[in-house]
């Protein structure tokens, strides 16, 4: 088994097929879309493929170290400006293939008018073993 992020991408990734945005969408869109996610989260749950799923804020700040005793640095809340992840689905399957079949079901969460999105999803695997470094 292998273990795999499929990252869902508000901002950043290429456009949907559906790409009205999910502010416009209506309650009832919006809450299929959501059953849409936890069914298929609970389909994986009963094949044993699911670990995990969350859905995710839009406000984010990038940090980094910025030197002994000093505090770090941000790039301040500036979402409008990066790529923006919407959520996220960890998923343990047997094959690579297996992986992107599921990327392409959950790719087909409906939006608005209740028809599929089409999303684009990333599909990363874990690293399974650390790099080996070579002098």
């Amino acid at each position: 088994m292998a273990k795999y992020l499929l990252l869902k991408h508000y901002r950043g990734a290429p456009a949907p097929v559906n790409d009205v945005p999910m502010e416009q969408w209506t309650p009832e869109e919006l809450s299929a879309h959501v059953q849409y996610m936890l069914d298929f989260a609970a389909r994986l749950e009963g094949t044993g493929e699911f670990v995990d799923t969350q859905a995710l804020s839009p406000e984010g700040t990038f940090v980094r170290y910025d030197g002994e005793g000093r505090p770090p640095v941000t790039d301040g809340p500036f979402a409008e400006t990066k790529d923006l992840i919407a959520g996220w689905m960890v998923i343990d399957v047997e094959t690579y293939e297996r992986a992107l079949e599921l990327a392409g079901e959950l790719s087909a969460a409906p939006g608005a008018g209740g028809k599929p999105i089409h999303e684009w999803l990333e599909v990363r695997p874990f690293l399974a073993e650390p790099p080996t470094v070579t002098e």
